[in-house]
């Protein structure tokens, strides 16, 4: 075949999307980030296109922050704007599944196509350095007096952290339907609100904290994890005394109607961006934990964690 026969041949291919994507010159992945900036789903998002970029499956990438609604506004957008696009990605995780639950939104998360689970992370609780309670205990004895006077601030509704506080307001006698959670679209809002003394206690992954627990404008008081973060000297809840145990993670979807072969390029890309130094580098600072899960394996986790969602959160008497 002539090169120039060869070369139409090819473009042909790409525009018709039968190319994987990392074949495709020029890639340009669109990644929508359903919250505000400054969270954790807008820097892992941010932190994953630098990944695609370094590993060479992405040209480019652009970013979109649509917040609101546990990450439901964006998934509306990105399910009704990104139909059958192979270059479109979009960041979720346990949050998401917690508004779906909680907001009951007319997009459904399953109208999406599942790609790949990427970290597992635990929710720090703090106060703000001016705060007169120190410890969770003081904070507990706080609520036992009057629920609604502990202010939580955290992600939207249906948040692990605030799942944590309900699953702590109903293992010390208090009635979870009485706490009193005041709910932010973005990590951003969420952390000047702590910042600022406008909420008791402030709840989100480690990542988001640490550079105001290392300069002491925050105070960690306790982390949701089964064991002390490593290199991190924050008791955990069940240490405390408190049955209190949930996790977070965050993944990738891809849009609707995408065709199987192009699925696999996706799943195949975001494999490959794992690998990079970059990624790694971005596990350290954040203290994620790596969790990768791709595929078929990944969309029955989601089915089970839904399920166990649900579950904690009649038990904690959410919903």
């Amino acid at each position: 075949m002539r090169r120039d026969t060869f070369l139409r041949s090819l473009c042909a291919l790409a525009a018709a999307g039968s190319l994987p994507l990392a074949a495709r010159a020029g890639t340009n992945v669109k990644m929508m980030i359903p919250a505000n900036p400054g969270g954790g789903w807008d820097t892992t998002g941010r932190a994953f296109g630098k990944a695609l970029q370094e590993a060479g499956v992405a040209a480019s990438v652009q970013y979109e922050n649509k917040g609101g609604a546990a990450g439901a506004i964006g998934l509306a957008q990105f399910v009704n704007a990104s139909k059958g696009d192979p270059n479109a990605m979009m960041t979720m995780g346990a949050v998401m599944l917690g508004g779906i639950i909680t907001g009951k939104p007319p997009v459904s998360l399953s109208q999406a196509t599942p790609l790949a689970r990427l970290t597992s992370e635990y929710n720090v609780f703090v106060l703000p350095e001016s705060s007169p309670l120190k410890t969770m205990k003081d904070v507990v004895e706080q609520l036992k007096k009057d629920p609604g006077s502990v202010k939580w601030g955290g992600g939207s509704r249906g948040s692990t952290e605030h799942i944590a506080a309900a699953m702590l307001a109903r293992a010390v006698g208090v009635d979870p339907s009485k706490i009193n959670y005041v709910a932010f679209r973005g990590g951003g809002e969420a952390t000047a609100a702590i910042l600022g003394g406008n909420v008791t206690v402030g709840g989100s992954g480690y990542s988001e904290f640490q550079q105001y627990i290392e300069s002491g404008k925050m105070r960690p008081i306790a982390v949701t994890s089964p064991a002390r973060l490593k290199g991190i000297a924050i008791p955990t809840m069940k240490e405390l005394g408190y049955d209190v145990e949930i996790g977070n993670w965050r993944g990738i979807y891809g849009a609707p109607g995408i065709t199987p072969p192009q699925r696999k390029a996706l799943v195949d890309m975001i494999v490959k961006a794992t690998r990079t130094k970059a990624w790694a580098e971005a596990l350290e600072k954040n203290n994620w934990t790596p969790a990768l899960l791709t595929g078929q394996e990944f969309e029955d986790f989601v089915d089970r964690e839904f399920a166990s969602l649900r579950a904690t959160m009649v038990k904690a008497g959410m919903i």
